[in-house]
This record gives structure tokens, sequence and C-alpha cells, in this order.
């Protein structure tokens, strides 16, 4: 059974994932105003990017970017849903990848799935 809890995934990851310089400049999306404020907000990125390839199965960047993408603030026109940032997706797959924790698949779908060891730290 995969936890659903994100932050217990964020802490098994602290060791592997780091967060590069860059990240400290960035908006999570062009839906966000800001930067993200919180201390651990790239583990807890990779975390909810872990969970969701454990849950669909083969899954690209692309797709990522949609699941992940919220509502923009247009003001007084209504609002539109707008893609997360894709740098940040990539730079964690790659990460992740990197880790062991993920890999690309081998069937005949494109995308990465999760191996026996990325199991693991989302059962913990």
């Amino acid at each position: 059974m995969i936890s659903n809890d994100i932050q217990k995934i964020a802490e098994n990851l602290k060791e592997s994932i780091k967060m590069p310089e860059w990240a400290r400049f960035v908006k999570a999306g062009v839906y966000a105003e800001r930067q993200p404020t919180q201390e651990n907000w790239w583990q807890l990125r990779a975390s909810a990017i872990l969970r969701k390839i454990a849950l669909r199965g083969p899954i690209g960047a692309r797709k990522l970017q949609k699941i992940l993408g919220k509502m923009k603030n247009c003001g007084v026109k209504p609002d539109k849903k707008r893609n997360a940032s894709g740098k940040i997706i990539r730079t964690i797959l790659q990460q992740l990848e990197s880790n062991k924790i993920i890999e690309q698949s081998k069937s005949k779908k494109k995308g990465r799935v999760v191996t026996k060891s990325g199991l693991e730290i989302l059962k913990d």
C-alpha cells in the first residue's frame, strides 16, 4: 500500500534528493506569483512526483506538468488552468532516476516507473 502522507515520503527522500542552487529563485509554475517559501519544498515536490508515478504507471514529464498545475488568478477575468514548471519536474525526475528510485519504462508505453527501492520508500 502506497502511503498518502507526502511529508513522510519527503523525509525518506531527504538524503537522496538535494535542491539545486537555482531552485531558490524560481516559481513552481506560471500560476505562482512568488517562489515557494517552505524550506523543504523541493523534497515535497519530489515526493508528490514519486507518488504520482507509482499510482499512474509509466508517466512522462509533460503529463506531470498538467497534473501538478494549478489555476492562475487572472484578476477580474476567469481563472485558467496552467501547467507546473517543466524544468523543476525534469530535474527531479533526473535526480530520482540517478538514485535508482525510478527508471525509464521498458514497455511499449513511454514514461517512467517506480523501481523496487522506490516502492520501499513509498511504503514506509
